[in-house]
């Protein structure tokens, strides 16, 4: 299986930041608390809102009964991605 990197500079994982967010975790202060996430460079703060609740990568259960954030969705996640995909390139 591939890990999904979220955050290069801490590397934190996608799964890290799930178990996170099953562990309790609903905003980006408690992911910064708990992961060290976005505490660096920060470039990776929108692909982690998509973990929370009510997000786009959120549980479907938390989403449908109106729980989380809802921080971004649509196009914005993919604006998200492709700016990390873009530091990520200029880092290597």
């Amino acid at each position: 299986m591939v890990l999904m990197f979220i955050c290069i500079c801490n590397a934190i994982t996608e799964r890290d930041v799930q178990a996170a967010v099953a562990g309790g975790a609903g905003s980006l202060s408690d992911l910064q608390a708990q992961l060290g996430i976005a505490t660096a460079c920060g470039c990776c703060a929108d692909a982690a809102l998509q973990y929370l609740p009510g997000a786009r990568h959120g549980s479907p259960l938390q989403s449908e009964h109106g729980l989380g954030t809802g921080a971004m969705a649509g196009s914005a996640a993919n604006d998200a991605a492709a700016t990390l995909i873009e530091t990520v390139a200029r880092r290597a």
